[in-house]
């Protein structure tokens, strides 16, 4: 793997790097699409296949994705691949649920050497060569709102945002984002006008590796409208 400082970071690239996947037997419908968590797909770790993540069938809510990473597992990534081109580019709000069941110990996506985060949900666009990606995070500590972890490179653009800190644990937070005015709001200058490509994948991941302590989460209801 990468020196401990970036392993985190590292799995942006990894999930926007090419490893677009398909998920067999997917439905091709139109908008709204509610994302099949039996469709994510593990990414696997640059160190080897380490895979935390499962689905909970839950009568009541429905099936989710449940994450448990524990020290010294080599942190992994899920992802889903946008497959219809009209929905990439149709694409303008995020739905999901999440919550945090275990806060990776002073978890701080912002402060060098804890990049660690209960949860994380990646956004990915893509205008020819070129990788956009919004990193939101629960954090443990980190200061809710902030934007940090800048990239800009001809290959990648990327921030991290830190979407929600902190408890209450083990409820669950229902998100929402316009897809066109956050892409815009860091990657176009807050320009209203300005074109946003399609969107390509959605991408979660819970890690502790920096901090060398448990972290875990659940993830569901993804729906994009």
């Amino acid at each position: 793997m990468a020196a401990v400082g970036s392993r985190a970071r590292s799995w942006a690239t990894s999930l926007v790097a090419g490893v677009i996947f398909v998920a067999p037997g997917a439905a091709f419908c139109a908008l709204p699409l509610t994302m099949d968590v039996h469709a994510f797909r593990f990414i696997k770790s640059e160190s080897g296949p380490v895979d935390y993540y499962s689905v909970v069938e839950d009568a009541a809510r429905g099936a989710y994705l449940h994450a448990s990473y524990q020290p010294e597992m080599a942190t992994s990534v899920l992802g889903y691949d946008i497959q219809r081109d009209d929905d990439r580019r149709a694409a303008r709000q995020l739905r999901w649920s999440w919550r945090a069941l275990s806060l990776p110990l002073n978890g701080n996506e912002c402060a060098s050497g804890k990049e660690d985060s209960a949860a994380v949900v990646y956004v990915v666009w893509k205008r020819g060569l070129r990788y956009y990606t919004l990193k939101y995070v629960w954090s443990a500590v980190g200061p809710k709102g902030a934007v940090c972890d800048k990239k800009r490179n001809p290959f990648l653009a990327q921030d991290t945002v830190i979407l929600e800190t902190g408890g209450p644990l083990n409820a669950w937070v229902p998100e929402q984002l316009d897809l066109r005015a956050e892409f815009q709001k860091h990657f176009e200058a807050g320009d209203p006008s300005a074109e946003v490509p399609p969107l390509r994948a959605i991408g979660i991941m819970s890690d502790g590796d920096q901090t060398h302590s448990p972290s875990a989460a659940d993830y569901g209801s993804f729906t994009l409208f």
